[in-house]
Protein backbone atom coordinates (compact mmCIF):
# COMPACT_ATOMS: atom_id res chain seq x y z
CA UNK A 1 0.00 0.00 0.00
CA UNK A 2 1.45 3.44 -0.89
CA UNK A 3 2.77 5.48 2.00
CA UNK A 4 0.19 8.13 2.87
CA UNK A 5 0.41 11.26 4.89
CA UNK A 6 -1.92 9.77 7.52
CA UNK A 7 0.01 6.53 7.96
CA UNK A 8 3.31 8.37 8.01
CA UNK A 9 2.21 10.79 10.71
CA UNK A 10 1.18 7.82 12.83
CA UNK A 11 4.71 6.42 12.66
CA UNK A 12 6.78 6.51 15.85
CA UNK A 13 10.44 7.32 16.43
CA UNK A 14 12.74 10.16 15.41
CA UNK A 15 13.07 8.89 11.87
CA UNK A 16 9.38 9.15 10.92
CA UNK A 17 9.59 12.57 9.23
CA UNK A 18 12.81 11.65 7.50
CA UNK A 19 11.27 8.44 6.18
CA UNK A 20 8.40 10.48 4.77
CA UNK A 21 10.69 12.80 2.84
CA UNK A 22 12.72 9.84 1.62
CA UNK A 23 9.54 8.32 0.17
CA UNK A 24 8.80 11.56 -1.65
CA UNK A 25 6.00 12.62 0.70
CA UNK A 26 6.62 15.36 3.25
CA UNK A 27 5.01 15.75 6.67
CA UNK A 28 1.90 17.97 6.79
CA UNK A 29 3.28 21.30 5.52
CA UNK A 30 2.61 24.61 7.16
CA UNK A 31 2.17 26.07 3.66
CA UNK A 32 -0.79 23.79 2.90
CA UNK A 33 -3.43 26.24 4.05
CA UNK A 34 -2.06 28.93 1.73
CA UNK A 35 -2.18 26.80 -1.43
CA UNK A 36 -5.11 27.04 -3.84
CA UNK A 37 -5.15 23.25 -4.08
CA UNK A 38 -3.90 20.59 -1.66
CA UNK A 39 -3.48 16.99 -2.79
CA UNK A 40 -4.45 14.72 0.09
CA UNK A 41 -2.28 11.60 0.13
CA UNK A 42 -4.34 10.28 3.04
CA UNK A 43 -7.62 10.32 1.10
CA UNK A 44 -7.62 7.78 -1.76
CA UNK A 45 -10.81 7.48 -3.75
CA UNK A 46 -11.90 5.10 -6.54
CA UNK A 47 -9.78 2.96 -8.82
CA UNK A 48 -9.95 4.29 -12.38
CA UNK A 49 -10.06 1.33 -14.74
CA UNK A 50 -9.11 3.17 -17.94
CA UNK A 51 -10.88 4.93 -20.82
CA UNK A 52 -13.00 3.62 -23.69
CA UNK A 53 -13.59 4.59 -27.32
CA UNK A 54 -16.03 3.41 -29.99
CA UNK A 55 -15.05 2.12 -33.43
CA UNK A 56 -16.98 2.56 -36.70
CA UNK A 57 -16.40 -0.95 -37.98
CA UNK A 58 -19.19 -0.77 -40.59
CA UNK A 59 -20.87 1.95 -42.65
CA UNK A 60 -23.45 4.54 -41.66
CA UNK A 61 -25.03 7.28 -43.74
CA UNK A 62 -23.77 10.84 -43.41
CA UNK A 63 -25.65 12.58 -40.64
CA UNK A 64 -26.46 9.12 -39.21
CA UNK A 65 -28.94 8.66 -42.05
CA UNK A 66 -29.37 5.02 -42.95
CA UNK A 67 -27.35 1.82 -43.24
CA UNK A 68 -25.48 1.74 -46.58
CA UNK A 69 -24.43 -1.53 -48.19
CA UNK A 70 -20.88 -0.17 -48.57
CA UNK A 71 -18.18 -1.56 -46.27
CA UNK A 72 -16.91 1.92 -45.34
CA UNK A 73 -15.20 1.32 -42.00
CA UNK A 74 -11.95 1.11 -40.04
CA UNK A 75 -9.62 -0.60 -39.92
CA UNK A 76 -11.01 -2.13 -43.16
CA UNK A 77 -10.42 0.98 -45.32
CA UNK A 78 -6.91 1.77 -44.11
CA UNK A 79 -3.73 0.76 -45.89
CA UNK A 80 -1.44 -1.46 -43.79
CA UNK A 81 0.89 1.31 -42.60
CA UNK A 82 -2.05 3.50 -41.60
CA UNK A 83 -3.63 0.68 -39.63
CA UNK A 84 -0.41 0.27 -37.70
CA UNK A 85 -0.17 4.02 -37.08
CA UNK A 86 -3.77 4.09 -35.86
CA UNK A 87 -3.18 1.21 -33.46
CA UNK A 88 0.04 2.71 -32.12
CA UNK A 89 -0.61 6.46 -32.08
CA UNK A 90 -4.37 6.88 -31.70
CA UNK A 91 -5.34 3.91 -29.54
CA UNK A 92 -2.23 2.67 -27.74
CA UNK A 93 -0.62 6.09 -27.13
CA UNK A 94 1.67 4.90 -24.33
CA UNK A 95 4.47 2.37 -24.74
CA UNK A 96 2.48 -0.34 -22.97
CA UNK A 97 -1.23 0.36 -23.55
CA UNK A 98 -3.73 3.18 -23.88
CA UNK A 99 -7.51 2.91 -24.23
CA UNK A 100 -8.79 -0.09 -22.28
CA UNK A 101 -12.21 -0.65 -23.86
CA UNK A 102 -13.46 -0.67 -27.46
CA UNK A 103 -17.18 0.08 -27.65
CA UNK A 104 -18.70 -2.21 -30.29
CA UNK A 105 -22.17 -1.35 -31.59
CA UNK A 106 -23.88 -4.70 -32.21
CA UNK A 107 -26.57 -4.51 -34.86
CA UNK A 108 -25.02 -1.32 -36.24
CA UNK A 109 -21.25 -1.50 -36.76
CA UNK A 110 -21.42 -5.29 -36.64
CA UNK A 111 -24.63 -6.22 -38.44
CA UNK A 112 -24.16 -9.26 -40.66
CA UNK A 113 -26.83 -11.94 -40.19
CA UNK A 114 -27.08 -15.71 -40.32
CA UNK A 115 -29.77 -17.43 -42.41
CA UNK A 116 -32.32 -17.26 -39.56
CA UNK A 117 -31.75 -13.50 -39.06
CA UNK A 118 -31.41 -14.26 -35.34
CA UNK A 119 -27.62 -14.19 -34.98
CA UNK A 120 -25.26 -11.27 -35.65
CA UNK A 121 -22.11 -12.14 -37.59
CA UNK A 122 -19.52 -10.38 -39.73
CA UNK A 123 -20.92 -8.77 -42.88
CA UNK A 124 -17.81 -9.50 -44.96
CA UNK A 125 -15.26 -12.28 -44.62
CA UNK A 126 -12.47 -10.27 -42.98
CA UNK A 127 -14.50 -8.05 -40.63
CA UNK A 128 -13.89 -10.03 -37.44
CA UNK A 129 -10.22 -10.61 -38.26
CA UNK A 130 -9.81 -6.86 -38.70
CA UNK A 131 -11.36 -6.17 -35.30
CA UNK A 132 -9.22 -8.87 -33.68
CA UNK A 133 -6.09 -7.36 -35.22
CA UNK A 134 -7.02 -3.88 -33.97
CA UNK A 135 -7.52 -5.12 -30.42
CA UNK A 136 -4.36 -7.22 -30.34
CA UNK A 137 -2.06 -4.59 -31.81
CA UNK A 138 -3.45 -1.61 -29.89
CA UNK A 139 -3.28 -3.36 -26.52
CA UNK A 140 -6.99 -2.83 -25.85
CA UNK A 141 -8.29 -5.29 -23.26
CA UNK A 142 -11.56 -6.08 -25.03
CA UNK A 143 -14.87 -4.79 -26.35
CA UNK A 144 -17.79 -3.27 -24.57
CA UNK A 145 -20.44 -5.17 -26.53
CA UNK A 146 -23.63 -3.14 -26.66
CA UNK A 147 -26.71 -3.65 -28.82
CA UNK A 148 -28.00 -0.81 -30.97
CA UNK A 149 -30.53 -3.40 -32.08
CA UNK A 150 -30.94 -7.15 -31.66
CA UNK A 151 -30.91 -9.22 -34.83
CA UNK A 152 -34.15 -8.55 -36.77
CA UNK A 153 -35.47 -12.04 -36.06
CA UNK A 154 -36.02 -10.98 -32.44
CA UNK A 155 -37.74 -7.67 -33.30
CA UNK A 156 -41.40 -6.75 -33.48
CA UNK A 157 -40.91 -5.30 -36.98
CA UNK A 158 -38.27 -7.69 -38.35
CA UNK A 159 -35.83 -4.82 -38.98
CA UNK A 160 -32.68 -3.36 -37.46
CA UNK A 161 -34.32 0.08 -37.62
CA UNK A 162 -37.16 0.89 -35.21
CA UNK A 163 -39.45 -1.48 -33.39
CA UNK A 164 -39.00 -3.25 -30.09
CA UNK A 165 -38.43 -6.81 -28.93
CA UNK A 166 -41.10 -9.24 -30.08
CA UNK A 167 -42.11 -10.61 -26.67
CA UNK A 168 -41.45 -10.73 -22.95
CA UNK A 169 -42.85 -14.20 -22.39
CA UNK A 170 -40.43 -16.21 -20.21
CA UNK A 171 -39.84 -18.90 -22.82
CA UNK A 172 -39.18 -16.34 -25.55
CA UNK A 173 -36.80 -14.37 -23.31
CA UNK A 174 -34.96 -17.60 -22.49
CA UNK A 175 -34.33 -18.20 -26.21
CA UNK A 176 -33.46 -14.53 -26.80
CA UNK A 177 -30.92 -14.63 -23.98
CA UNK A 178 -29.31 -17.75 -25.41
CA UNK A 179 -29.00 -15.99 -28.78
CA UNK A 180 -27.31 -12.99 -27.18
CA UNK A 181 -24.82 -15.28 -25.48
CA UNK A 182 -24.15 -16.93 -28.86
CA UNK A 183 -23.46 -13.49 -30.38
CA UNK A 184 -20.89 -12.78 -27.66
CA UNK A 185 -19.31 -16.23 -27.93
CA UNK A 186 -19.01 -15.67 -31.69
CA UNK A 187 -16.95 -12.54 -30.95
CA UNK A 188 -14.75 -14.37 -28.45
CA UNK A 189 -14.23 -17.33 -30.80
CA UNK A 190 -13.08 -14.91 -33.51
CA UNK A 191 -10.41 -13.26 -31.38
CA UNK A 192 -12.53 -10.36 -30.06
CA UNK A 193 -12.56 -10.58 -26.22
CA UNK A 194 -15.70 -9.32 -24.50
CA UNK A 195 -15.09 -7.45 -21.24
CA UNK A 196 -18.22 -5.27 -20.90
CA UNK A 197 -21.85 -5.73 -21.91
CA UNK A 198 -25.02 -3.66 -22.11
CA UNK A 199 -28.42 -4.84 -23.30
CA UNK A 200 -29.40 -1.79 -25.37
CA UNK A 201 -27.97 1.57 -26.37
CA UNK A 202 -30.44 4.39 -25.67
CA UNK A 203 -33.51 2.16 -25.13
CA UNK A 204 -35.91 5.11 -25.20
CA UNK A 205 -35.22 5.76 -28.91
CA UNK A 206 -37.13 4.21 -31.82
CA UNK A 207 -37.33 7.02 -34.37
CA UNK A 208 -33.84 7.32 -35.87
CA UNK A 209 -32.74 6.18 -39.35
CA UNK A 210 -30.10 3.76 -38.08
CA UNK A 211 -30.21 0.64 -35.90
CA UNK A 212 -32.28 1.09 -32.75
CA UNK A 213 -34.72 -0.75 -30.50
CA UNK A 214 -36.99 0.81 -27.92
CA UNK A 215 -37.89 -0.79 -24.60
CA UNK A 216 -40.57 0.11 -22.08
CA UNK A 217 -39.60 0.02 -18.43
CA UNK A 218 -41.24 -3.38 -18.05
CA UNK A 219 -39.63 -4.81 -21.19
CA UNK A 220 -36.15 -3.68 -20.20
CA UNK A 221 -36.49 -5.01 -16.66
CA UNK A 222 -37.79 -8.41 -17.74
CA UNK A 223 -35.24 -8.77 -20.54
CA UNK A 224 -32.34 -7.67 -18.33
CA UNK A 225 -33.32 -10.01 -15.52
CA UNK A 226 -33.54 -12.96 -17.92
CA UNK A 227 -30.44 -12.20 -20.02
CA UNK A 228 -27.82 -10.75 -17.64
CA UNK A 229 -27.35 -14.00 -15.63
CA UNK A 230 -26.85 -15.96 -18.86
CA UNK A 231 -24.18 -13.50 -20.05
CA UNK A 232 -22.40 -13.60 -16.70
CA UNK A 233 -22.47 -17.39 -16.55
CA UNK A 234 -20.62 -17.57 -19.89
CA UNK A 235 -18.36 -14.56 -19.15
CA UNK A 236 -17.77 -14.61 -15.36
CA UNK A 237 -15.50 -11.55 -15.26
CA UNK A 238 -17.66 -9.32 -17.46
CA UNK A 239 -18.79 -5.80 -16.42
CA UNK A 240 -22.54 -5.41 -17.07
CA UNK A 241 -24.00 -1.92 -17.18
CA UNK A 242 -27.46 -0.39 -17.70
CA UNK A 243 -29.21 1.41 -19.32
CA UNK A 244 -26.64 3.10 -21.60
CA UNK A 245 -28.59 6.35 -21.66
CA UNK A 246 -29.93 7.43 -18.28
CA UNK A 247 -28.41 4.86 -15.94
CA UNK A 248 -30.49 3.92 -12.92
CA UNK A 249 -32.93 6.68 -13.89
CA UNK A 250 -33.50 5.16 -17.32
CA UNK A 251 -35.56 2.32 -18.74
CA UNK A 252 -36.21 -0.35 -16.15
CA UNK A 253 -33.95 1.30 -13.59
CA UNK A 254 -36.47 1.62 -10.79
CA UNK A 255 -37.73 -1.92 -11.33
CA UNK A 256 -34.20 -3.33 -11.34
CA UNK A 257 -33.29 -1.44 -8.15
CA UNK A 258 -36.40 -2.87 -6.49
CA UNK A 259 -35.43 -6.45 -7.32
CA UNK A 260 -32.39 -7.75 -5.42
CA UNK A 261 -31.71 -10.54 -7.92
CA UNK A 262 -31.77 -8.19 -10.92
CA UNK A 263 -29.75 -5.52 -9.11
CA UNK A 264 -27.06 -8.08 -8.29
CA UNK A 265 -26.39 -8.38 -12.03
CA UNK A 266 -25.63 -4.65 -12.40
CA UNK A 267 -21.96 -3.70 -12.15
CA UNK A 268 -22.51 -0.05 -13.06
CA UNK A 269 -24.96 2.51 -14.42
CA UNK A 270 -24.10 4.22 -17.72
CA UNK A 271 -25.21 7.67 -18.85
CA UNK A 272 -25.18 9.71 -22.06
CA UNK A 273 -24.79 13.42 -21.47
CA UNK A 274 -23.73 14.11 -25.03
CA UNK A 275 -21.69 17.29 -25.48
CA UNK A 276 -22.85 18.66 -22.13
CA UNK A 277 -21.08 21.41 -20.23
CA UNK A 278 -18.76 19.70 -17.75
CA UNK A 279 -20.35 21.75 -14.96
CA UNK A 280 -23.23 19.26 -15.10
CA UNK A 281 -21.14 16.64 -13.29
CA UNK A 282 -19.90 19.21 -10.79
CA UNK A 283 -23.37 20.50 -9.92
CA UNK A 284 -25.59 17.37 -10.15
CA UNK A 285 -25.52 14.14 -8.17
CA UNK A 286 -25.68 10.98 -10.28
CA UNK A 287 -24.84 8.64 -7.39
CA UNK A 288 -27.60 9.38 -4.86
CA UNK A 289 -29.92 6.63 -6.14
CA UNK A 290 -27.30 4.30 -7.63
CA UNK A 291 -27.71 1.59 -4.95
CA UNK A 292 -23.97 1.63 -4.30
CA UNK A 293 -23.08 0.88 -7.94
CA UNK A 294 -20.61 3.08 -9.86
CA UNK A 295 -21.91 5.54 -12.45
CA UNK A 296 -20.08 6.65 -15.60
CA UNK A 297 -20.43 8.15 -19.06
CA UNK A 298 -20.17 5.56 -21.83
CA UNK A 299 -20.73 8.04 -24.66
CA UNK A 300 -19.52 11.61 -25.09
CA UNK A 301 -19.28 13.62 -28.30
CA UNK A 302 -20.57 16.84 -29.85
CA UNK A 303 -23.57 16.98 -32.17
CA UNK A 304 -22.18 20.06 -33.90
CA UNK A 305 -18.59 20.77 -35.03
CA UNK A 306 -15.94 20.88 -32.36
CA UNK A 307 -14.26 24.05 -31.07
CA UNK A 308 -11.38 25.28 -28.90
CA UNK A 309 -13.68 25.60 -25.87
CA UNK A 310 -14.88 22.03 -26.37
CA UNK A 311 -11.33 20.70 -26.26
CA UNK A 312 -11.01 21.80 -22.62
CA UNK A 313 -14.65 20.96 -21.86
CA UNK A 314 -13.95 17.37 -22.93
CA UNK A 315 -11.00 17.16 -20.52
CA UNK A 316 -13.18 18.59 -17.75
CA UNK A 317 -15.95 16.09 -18.52
CA UNK A 318 -13.50 13.26 -17.83
CA UNK A 319 -12.26 14.94 -14.66
CA UNK A 320 -15.66 15.90 -13.28
CA UNK A 321 -17.23 12.48 -13.83
CA UNK A 322 -14.31 10.97 -11.95
CA UNK A 323 -13.93 13.68 -9.28
CA UNK A 324 -17.55 14.43 -8.43
CA UNK A 325 -19.27 11.19 -9.46
CA UNK A 326 -16.44 8.75 -8.56
CA UNK A 327 -16.61 7.16 -12.03
CA UNK A 328 -14.29 4.25 -12.85
CA UNK A 329 -14.20 4.94 -16.60
CA UNK A 330 -15.33 7.33 -19.38
CA UNK A 331 -15.94 6.73 -23.10
CA UNK A 332 -15.48 8.94 -26.15
CA UNK A 333 -17.77 8.11 -29.07
CA UNK A 334 -15.56 7.46 -32.12
CA UNK A 335 -11.90 6.85 -32.86
CA UNK A 336 -12.18 7.78 -36.56
CA UNK A 337 -15.02 9.00 -38.78
CA UNK A 338 -15.12 9.27 -42.59
CA UNK A 339 -14.10 12.55 -44.20
CA UNK A 340 -17.50 12.90 -45.88
CA UNK A 341 -19.77 12.26 -42.88
CA UNK A 342 -21.48 15.44 -41.70
CA UNK A 343 -21.15 14.48 -38.03
CA UNK A 344 -17.42 13.67 -38.23
CA UNK A 345 -16.03 16.87 -36.68
CA UNK A 346 -18.02 16.59 -33.47
CA UNK A 347 -17.85 12.81 -33.18
CA UNK A 348 -14.28 11.82 -33.92
CA UNK A 349 -10.72 11.81 -32.64
CA UNK A 350 -9.62 11.74 -36.27
CA UNK A 351 -10.76 11.42 -39.88
CA UNK A 352 -10.09 8.81 -42.58
CA UNK A 353 -10.72 9.11 -46.29
CA UNK A 354 -12.71 6.22 -47.79
CA UNK A 355 -11.87 5.11 -51.32
CA UNK A 356 -15.14 6.52 -52.68
CA UNK A 357 -14.42 10.05 -51.41
CA UNK A 358 -13.09 12.17 -54.29
CA UNK A 359 -13.86 15.55 -52.69
CA UNK A 360 -10.41 16.82 -51.72
CA UNK A 361 -11.71 20.30 -50.93
CA UNK A 362 -12.26 18.85 -47.45
CA UNK A 363 -9.20 17.57 -45.58
CA UNK A 364 -6.96 17.81 -48.68
CA UNK A 365 -4.00 16.44 -46.71
CA UNK A 366 -5.67 13.04 -46.19
CA UNK A 367 -5.13 10.52 -48.99
CA UNK A 368 -7.52 7.64 -49.62
CA UNK A 369 -6.94 4.86 -47.13
CA UNK A 370 -5.17 7.28 -44.74
CA UNK A 371 -6.20 9.18 -41.61
CA UNK A 372 -5.32 12.30 -39.63
CA UNK A 373 -6.12 13.70 -36.18
CA UNK A 374 -9.06 15.88 -35.18
CA UNK A 375 -6.94 17.86 -32.69
CA UNK A 376 -9.67 19.79 -30.88
CA UNK A 377 -11.19 16.50 -29.78
CA UNK A 378 -8.10 14.31 -29.53
CA UNK A 379 -6.01 16.85 -27.60
CA UNK A 380 -8.64 16.96 -24.84
CA UNK A 381 -8.33 13.21 -24.29
CA UNK A 382 -4.77 12.21 -25.21
CA UNK A 383 -3.18 13.18 -21.89
CA UNK A 384 -5.59 11.06 -19.85
CA UNK A 385 -4.91 8.00 -21.96
CA UNK A 386 -1.15 8.62 -21.81
CA UNK A 387 -0.71 9.66 -18.16
CA UNK A 388 -3.66 7.88 -16.46
CA UNK A 389 -2.69 4.19 -16.63
CA UNK A 390 -5.23 1.45 -16.08
CA UNK A 391 -6.07 0.87 -12.39
CA UNK A 392 -4.73 4.20 -11.16
CA UNK A 393 -6.25 5.46 -7.91
CA UNK A 394 -7.71 8.95 -7.65
CA UNK A 395 -6.81 11.08 -4.62
CA UNK A 396 -8.89 13.86 -3.14
CA UNK A 397 -7.81 17.46 -3.76
CA UNK A 398 -8.85 20.20 -1.35
CA UNK A 399 -9.99 23.33 -3.21
CA UNK A 400 -10.18 26.68 -1.47
CA UNK A 401 -12.65 27.76 -4.15
CA UNK A 402 -14.47 25.31 -6.43
CA UNK A 403 -14.10 26.76 -9.91
CA UNK A 404 -15.97 25.88 -13.09
CA UNK A 405 -13.46 27.19 -15.65
CA UNK A 406 -10.43 25.65 -13.95
CA UNK A 407 -10.46 22.07 -12.69
CA UNK A 408 -7.95 19.75 -11.04
CA UNK A 409 -7.75 15.98 -10.55
CA UNK A 410 -4.97 13.93 -8.94
CA UNK A 411 -4.15 10.23 -9.02
CA UNK A 412 -1.40 7.72 -8.37
CA UNK A 413 -0.38 5.17 -10.95
CA UNK A 414 -0.14 1.48 -10.00
CA UNK A 415 3.61 2.13 -9.55
CA UNK A 416 2.85 4.86 -6.98
CA UNK A 417 3.71 7.86 -9.17
CA UNK A 418 1.67 10.98 -8.39
CA UNK A 419 0.09 12.73 -11.40
CA UNK A 420 -2.34 15.61 -11.53
CA UNK A 421 -4.14 17.41 -14.33
CA UNK A 422 -5.27 21.04 -14.38
CA UNK A 423 -7.42 22.88 -16.90
CA UNK A 424 -8.10 26.45 -17.89
CA UNK A 425 -11.30 26.76 -19.94
CA UNK A 426 -11.29 30.56 -19.73
CA UNK A 427 -9.84 33.10 -22.18
CA UNK A 428 -7.44 34.53 -19.57
CA UNK A 429 -4.14 33.26 -18.20
CA UNK A 430 -4.43 31.92 -14.65
CA UNK A 431 -1.84 31.07 -11.99
CA UNK A 432 -2.42 28.72 -9.05
CA UNK A 433 -0.43 27.07 -6.31
CA UNK A 434 -0.69 23.33 -5.74
CA UNK A 435 0.54 21.67 -2.57
CA UNK A 436 1.56 18.30 -4.00
CA UNK A 437 2.70 16.78 -0.71
CA UNK A 438 5.79 15.55 -2.58
CA UNK A 439 9.33 16.90 -2.48
CA UNK A 440 10.17 15.38 -5.85
CA UNK A 441 10.43 17.07 -9.24
CA UNK A 442 7.43 17.10 -11.58
CA UNK A 443 7.56 16.85 -15.36
CA UNK A 444 4.98 19.10 -17.07
CA UNK A 445 3.10 18.46 -20.33
CA UNK A 446 0.72 20.97 -21.91
CA UNK A 447 -2.21 20.59 -24.31
CA UNK A 448 -3.97 23.26 -26.36
CA UNK A 449 -6.36 22.98 -29.31
CA UNK A 450 -3.37 23.29 -31.65
CA UNK A 451 -0.62 21.36 -29.83
CA UNK A 452 -0.47 18.28 -27.61
CA UNK A 453 2.05 16.94 -25.13
CA UNK A 454 4.31 20.02 -25.18
CA UNK A 455 7.17 19.72 -22.68
CA UNK A 456 7.20 22.25 -19.84
CA UNK A 457 10.08 23.09 -17.50
CA UNK A 458 10.31 20.73 -14.53
CA UNK A 459 9.15 22.06 -11.18
CA UNK A 460 10.09 20.73 -7.76
CA UNK A 461 7.60 20.31 -4.91
CA UNK A 462 6.14 20.35 -2.46
CA UNK A 463 4.32 23.58 -3.47
CA UNK A 464 4.20 24.32 -7.20
CA UNK A 465 3.20 27.62 -8.76
CA UNK A 466 1.61 26.84 -12.12
CA UNK A 467 0.52 29.20 -14.88
CA UNK A 468 -1.99 27.97 -17.44
CA UNK A 469 -2.54 29.84 -20.70
CA UNK A 470 -6.09 30.35 -21.95
CA UNK A 471 -7.82 27.22 -23.24
CA UNK A 472 -5.23 24.74 -22.03
CA UNK A 473 -4.75 21.53 -20.06
CA UNK A 474 -1.60 20.58 -18.15
CA UNK A 475 -0.41 17.29 -16.69
CA UNK A 476 2.24 17.20 -13.99
CA UNK A 477 3.95 13.84 -13.51
CA UNK A 478 6.08 13.05 -10.48
CA UNK A 479 9.61 11.89 -11.34
CA UNK A 480 10.42 8.85 -9.21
Amino acid sequence: MPLTRRTALAATGAGAAGALVGAGVRPAPSAAAAADYVIRHDQPRQTILGLGVEIQSDSIGSGNNGLPTATTSVPHDLVATERTRMYRDLLKIRDDRGFRYLRLALGLYLRGLDSTQKQIIGRWPTQLAELAELIAQSGIEGVSAEYWSPAPGWKSNGSYIGGTIASTDPGWLDQYGDAIVRDLVYLRDNGVPVTMFSLQNEPSIDHVAYSCCSYTNDQYYKAFKAIAPKVRAEFPGIFIHADAENGQRGRGGALIRGDAAALAQVDGWSFHRIGSDSNDQLQNNYTSDAAGKPVFSNEFEYQVPTSDWKMVNTAQSIMNWMTFQNSPTWFWLHALKPTYNAEASGYSLGFWRPYDDDDFTKYPNIAKGHWDYNPRNFNGIHGFVKYLPWNSVRYHVEEGTRRTEQRIMAWKTPQGKLVFAMTNRSLSTVTYTVDTGSVRAFQGQQYTPAARNTNLTDKTGPVLTLTLPPTSVQFWIERL
